[in-house]
């Protein structure tokens, strides 16, 4: 039995709200966030905040589930300690457990070599070794298909993928080199390097010809709504990208937050919106629409 504690494309028991086929959405959920889910950007980064300060966990872990399900692999990361449990949290829980040490298997990607090399390694660890390797090449073939029709291109739109609204928050780690895969000129954060905080004055000064709206873990319905503290703002309209029509909401929760196969499906959403004239992959009002 394989157990996951966080969210992901490869990942299973999953308490957040995600749009996973029956099979998977139906199987009992091994970890809670200790904060409210439905708050505003700004109070579940306060939230968030504090309890980092305090030095406590944002998730709790359900040890009598755990105990219960004894698996014999489980899967988590090291990634992001806001984004899903910890290794460490994994391993206090599992002190408290006697007889039950599973294999644990962590991941900690920050661009697509990585994920591909994850998406090995767990199929690896499943007995499930030549499965793996075509869903990698796969995938990797995909994204060669992009590559092929933007890497000559010379007029690229610049781009600003925004992580997080309130406060702003730039869209790091795979999400730049996917913006430049897909034919965009990417202006705030780095690729293998964790989001950066984004002053709103940078934002204005930059005067993106795209801004991308991926919030994470915010679904479109959810974007939409939080992207009302960013309209409040009186230099909002005379951004280039709002006077052209070129703001775009995307469902960060299902694609570009998840360090999984679906970041290929990210970049073709991205491809789609950089350049219509010549593709089309049918994401549109699935993965993302125009604010």
């Amino acid at each position: 039995m394989v157990c996951a504690l966080g969210c992901g494309d490869l990942l299973v028991g999953c308490s957040h709200e995600c749009d996973f086929p029956p099979e998977i959405s139906s199987l009992p959920a091994c970890t809670k966030a200790r904060l409210n889910i439905n708050a505003s950007s700004a109070e579940i980064d306060r939230e968030v905040k504090s309890l980092l300060q305090q030095a406590l966990s944002i998730y709790d872990i359900d040890t009598a589930r755990l105990e219960q399900l004894r698996p014999h692999i489980i899967l988590t990361q090291s990634q992001c300690e806001v984004c899903a449990v910890s290794v460490t949290e994994l391993e206090k829980a599992l002190g408290k457990m006697a007889g039950l040490q599973p294999e644990i298997i962590s991941v900690a990607p920050t661009r697509l070599a990585d994920v591909w090399k994850d998406i090995q390694t767990i199929a690896d660890a499943l007995g499930a070794v030549e499965e793996g390797r075509k869903v990698v090449n796969a995938l990797k073939n995909r994204v060669v298909n992009v590559i092929e029709k933007t890497c000559m291109m010379s007029k690229r739109p610049s781009v600003v993928c925004v992580e997080w609204l309130d406060p702003l928050m730039a869209a790091g780690n795979w999400v730049p080199e996917l913006v430049e895969f897909a034919g965009g000129k990417n202006l705030f954060g780095e690729i293998g390097k964790h989001s950066p905080w984004m002053e709103w004055s940078a934002l204005v000064k930059a005067n993106p010809d795209i801004i991308i709206l991926m919030p994470c873990g915010f679904d479109l319905a959810r974007v939409r709504k939080e992207m009302t503290v960013l309209e409040q703002k009186p230099e909002w309209r005379k951004l280039r990208a709002v006077k052209s029509n070129k703001v775009f909401l995307v469902d960060g929760n299902q694609y570009f937050n998840r360090p999984g196969p679906r970041l290929v499906e990210s970049l073709e959403i991205l491809a789609e919106i950089f350049h219509p004239q010549i593709f089309t992959f049918g994401h549109e009002r699935k993965g993302w629409k125009k604010a």
